[in-house]
């Protein structure tokens, strides 16, 4: 009803204009009055002011054709199905436009709608193709370049393309994204149910155990499609098959023993998990660009790193990843491997030489043997001429370094992708930490546990040889840079929920906390959990 009332009031103002104008005036007149009105009201925004400016401050909302009608009535009916994006659908006060829309009486009060429209859809655009959130506001560990758009340009796009489609176009494309979705409806569909029922009371539940715990278990893993239907009150090898299969998709031993650990993410309740699924929503928005034919992914919530080429799987190995103290997590960003270094000489970055080698050198001066202590010239310098009392972490002049070998703390490569963080992906000679379900242990950078297959992965594409030009280098002792003919963009990323190509999601543990923090954000700026009937 108000769009038909709208039409009429755009209409009666435009003959009102004309019947009160001077003869062979009239549309300049009414032309003018909108331009003015329309300036004035987009000078707060240098984005919107810039498009109307170079489009003659013409209406492309408020106009009296049917088009300026169609884009009105898709960007609202877009904006209705906010939610079901995980955007803040109430925060766009909609119905504050529709009244205000109704009660237009002039042509300032039809700029004035003009141009809110114009800053609604490019919020609204925004929030859709690269987040409701700036991540650097959330947590200091989220550095990651968020892909803005020009919004003039995207304004300017709007207006000479078929509105829904355009609106639709917005959307991110990635499979990730879609599969999320997916995985949003069934947990709301799911919280409309009332969840999974009751927890499990329990901290152990294992293979021929009975009684009501193992009942609860039974029917909380058939809830969550674990199991088929069964009426065992015994702990038997289907149920324990569930478990393992629980296990592998939330990243636990898959032992197929309920211990305390897989019992805690058992009772973990849907609504948690669907706020999970509302965030990794919001990253995949942060990361709306493309990522490369070829590009490798680090998941550190996951201890992963991958090689995928056209949205494939190609190589994947585990990793250990920062350690959950504040000063040694792993930053999120993206950035280009550029080369590897073979036989690396391992230079002991500032904050390590000062905060943990200083104060053992202070005790004993040939302490970390293995080190080597290197002047401002470059020069070695024998820890009999240091008195390292003297110094503290603020004037430590000398820098620390340790040469190629098999004890190299970077163990015999690292895949460099050069930047201010100082982070890359190397080898270890610290084996045994892979074999660790939570491999959360560095200073920042990234342990791989097959290094050299991961090497090899990447000269494939480069030579016939991948394995022999390595090994090559290798064999030779010495440290070697093996530049990339191409460079492989790389995506150090946090995911907590993660949709599978076949359905369904698996989850994985918040261990820096990051995910709280970015849904108590969503939650402010006015996403909801909600509940939705099949």
């Amino acid at each position: 009803m108000f769009r038909n009332k709208l039409f009429s009031i755009i209409t009666m103002v435009a003959l009102i204009a004309g019947v009160f104008a001077a003869p062979g005036a009239q549309a300049q007149t009414q032309v003018t009055a909108f331009m003015q009105s329309v300036a004035a009201a987009a000078a707060s925004d240098r984005d919107v002011a810039a498009f109307y400016k170079a489009n003659g401050y013409k209406p492309i909302w408020t106009g009296s054709g049917g088009r300026d009608r169609a884009r009105r009535q898709a960007l609202l009916r877009e904006i209705a199905k906010a939610d079901d994006f995980g955007l803040p659908g109430q925060s766009y006060e909609t119905d504050l436009l529709k009244a205000n829309m109704r009660a237009v009486s002039s042509e300032r009060d039809l700029a004035l709608i003009e141009v809110e429209l114009s800053k609604l859809f490019l919020r609204y655009a925004r929030d859709m193709q690269t987040g409701v959130l700036v991540p650097s506001r959330i947590d200091s560990g989220l550095v990651r370049k968020v892909p803005y758009r020009d919004r003039a340009q995207l304004l300017a796009n709007f207006a000479k393309s078929s509105p829904a489609s355009y609106l639709k176009s917005l959307h991110p494309q990635a499979p990730e994204f879609r599969r999320l979705l997916k995985g949003k409806m069934d947990l709301e569909k799911t919280l409309a149910r009332g969840g999974w029922g009751p927890k499990v009371p329990s901290k152990k539940l294992e293979l021929g155990q009975s009684g009501p715990a193992v009942v609860a278990l039974r029917n909380r893993l058939m809830a969550m499609g674990y199991m088929r239907r069964s009426v065992t009150q015994t702990y038997d090898a289907d149920i324990q098959k569930a478990v393992q299969q629980f296990q592998l998709n939330h990243g636990l031993n898959p032992d197929g023993i309920a211990g305390p650990g897989t019992l805690r993410e058992i009772n973990v309740d849907p609504a948690k998990r669907l706020a999970g699924v509302l965030v990794a929503l919001e990253r995949e928005r942060w990361m709306n660009m493309p990522l490369g034919e070829r590009h490798v992914r680090v998941n550190l919530a996951d201890f992963s790193a991958k090689i995928i080429d056209n949205d494939k799987v190609t190589f994947e190995t585990r990793a250990v990843v920062g350690a959950t103290d504040s000063d040694r997590r792993s930053p999120e960003f993206s950035d280009e491997m550029e080369h590897m270094v073979i036989n690396p000489t391992w230079n002991v970055p500032r904050s390590i030489a000062v905060k943990e080698y200083l104060p053992l050198m202070q005790k004993n001066p040939y302490a970390a043997g293995h080190l080597r202590v290197i002047d401002r010239r470059g020069r070695s310098v024998s820890r009999d001429a240091v008195d390292f009392t003297q110094f503290t972490t603020a004037n430590f002049p000398f820098d620390l370094k340790q040469p190629p070998s098999d004890g190299n703390a970077l163990g015999l490569v690292k895949f460099m992708f050069p930047n201010r963080y100082n982070i890359y992906l190397h080898d270890t000679p610290s084996k045994s930490l892979f074999g660790r379900e939570t491999r959360a242990f560095s200073h920042g950078c990234i342990r791989l546990q097959q290094p050299f297959e991961f090497a090899y992965e990447l000269l494939s594409k480069q030579t016939r040889d991948p394995k022999g030009v390595f090994h090559t280098h290798l064999n030779s002792g010495r440290e070697s840079v093996v530049e990339l003919d191409e460079y492989v963009p790389v995506h150090i990323d946090y995911r907590t929920a993660i949709g599978l190509p076949k359905g369904g999601l698996e989850y994985r543990r918040d261990i820096y906390g990051r995910d709280a923090k970015i849904f108590a954000a969503l939650q402010k700026a006015g996403v909801v959990l909600r509940a939705v009937d099949s």
